[in-house]
């Protein structure tokens, strides 16, 4: 494939994600500038995030944070790229995340939160956070079960280079709509609760769910944030199972 068909492709991709965006927020009664699509660019190589980025995409999700640095720093001379982690953060990495992500979407323990603290008060950054909530109830999936969020969330102004900005989830992977919706309701009612009592410095604006398979779903009920990669890049040549715990081939691409 050319270059030029593969950035024609990668438009062509893109004008019709945002056009399906538009048309959910519209089914919804939402406003489609309240909805922020972030592209997610795990396996995809240089070039062709080279290529997103003259698309005029300023922000790339990731899983992994090796794969998000060593991206960051080839692609340093990019002026406003911002780096997005949402994958689950092993401490052990919190020194390296620390030094260029723009946000992190998977915040699901207090360790991980200390670890986070600890690295950017030395960077002498803060750090935009998600609280990652499990709301499919899998064992296999990361984040916090729905009714251990209220808790953890009071504790979490202690960390005070975490902006706490909302929540974000994934929902069971189906495509079964009637089992997929309840999980975005369920991180959409918990925010709402959130937004009651929170703490002094916590925000509870965003609501990142849905990817390739469901975002229009999620954005019926609430999301504000949809993280889609698929639907953009084109399938990966690395099974999703080696990013998402759980993942089976069957199921639901991001």
């Amino acid at each position: 494939m050319s270059e030029h068909s593969s950035t024609s492709i990668l438009s062509s991709n893109l004008a019709a994600i945002r056009t399906r965006i538009t048309a959910a927020c519209e089914r919804a009664g939402r406003d489609p500038s309240q909805v922020r699509l972030l592209p997610v660019s795990k396996t995809v190589d240089e070039a062709r995030l080279r290529d997103a980025y003259a698309l005029g995409l300023r922000e790339l999700g990731e899983n992994k944070v090796q794969e998000a640095q060593a991206k960051s720093e080839a692609m340093a001379d990019l002026p406003e790229l911002r780096w997005v982690l949402i994958g689950h953060l092993q401490t052990n990495k919190a020194k390296y995340a620390a030094r260029f992500v723009s946000e992190f979407q998977a915040l699901d323990s207090l360790r991980a939160a200390a670890a986070l603290d600890t690295q950017l008060q030395k960077q002498g950054r803060a750090l935009d956070v998600l609280v990652q909530v499990n709301t499919s109830g899998e064992a296999s999936k990361f984040g916090l079960p729905p009714e251990e969020v209220v808790a953890f969330v009071r504790q979490l102004p202690a960390f005070s280079a975490l902006r706490v900005r909302g929540l974000m989830t994934l929902a069971l992977f189906s495509d079964d709509e009637s089992k997929v919706r309840p999980c975005f309701v369920r991180l959409r009612e918990l925010r709402e609760r959130l937004r009651q009592d929170a703490p002094d410095g916590i925000v509870m604006d965003e609501l990142s769910m849905g990817m390739s398979g469901d975002f229009e779903l999620a954005i019926a009920e609430g999301a504000t944030t949809v993280r889609v990669g698929t639907a953009i890049f084109g399938h990966r040549p690395t099974p999703d199972s080696a990013y998402w715990p759980g993942f089976a081939g069957a199921q639901k691409p991001i």
